[in-house]
């Protein structure tokens, strides 16, 4: 098995190339790992989700991180970690564009808004989140057997 470093082009094409990806947050130390859908545009990963755990602890630190793989294949794989910053996207005036452009993006694909707009019944409907990501810094592996090509784009 031969692993290697991703340049930063490679790891924005996996950010890119996915929908799914797993986002961490952090509150007085305590980390916060959820299942998240995603649109890519540029350098910002646009979501949706409703109001709970997850936006509070971003609301409180903006410093996020995203974690995306793919599997090619049952010796290769790729991972990308995104650090970045959660910007909320308020339904206020000012915001219409930049929410008009999150909806969009994740509107393109089916189901868009799972699995952040499933809460836990009988819970009540709760106030619906436009926010983004920037991504600040990137880091990504690949791995593949040896005697391969590897080191490709994701498929």
């Amino acid at each position: 098995m031969i692993v290697t470093n991703m340049d930063r082009t490679q790891c924005m094409a996996l950010l890119r190339a996915s929908r799914l990806a797993r986002l961490a947050c952090v509150k007085d130390g305590r980390p916060y790992l959820v299942p998240v859908t995603y649109a890519p545009d540029g350098d910002n990963l646009y979501g949706f989700s409703l109001l709970g755990q997850k936006v509070e602890w971003m609301r409180g630190n903006p410093q996020v991180c995203v974690q995306v793989d793919s599997f090619e294949g049952e010796r290769e794989w790729r991972s990308v970690v995104a650090h970045g910053r959660y910007e909320e996207l308020p339904d206020l005036v000012g915001w219409k564009v930049e929410r008009e452009r999150a909806w969009s993006l994740l509107s393109k694909e089916a189901h868009w808004w799972e699995p952040g707009a499933f809460k836990p019944v009988p819970e009540p409907p709760t106030h619906r989140i436009f926010y983004r990501i920037v991504v600040e810094e990137v880091s990504g592996r690949h791995a593949f057997p040896e005697g391969t090509a590897g080191g490709g784009v994701p498929r």
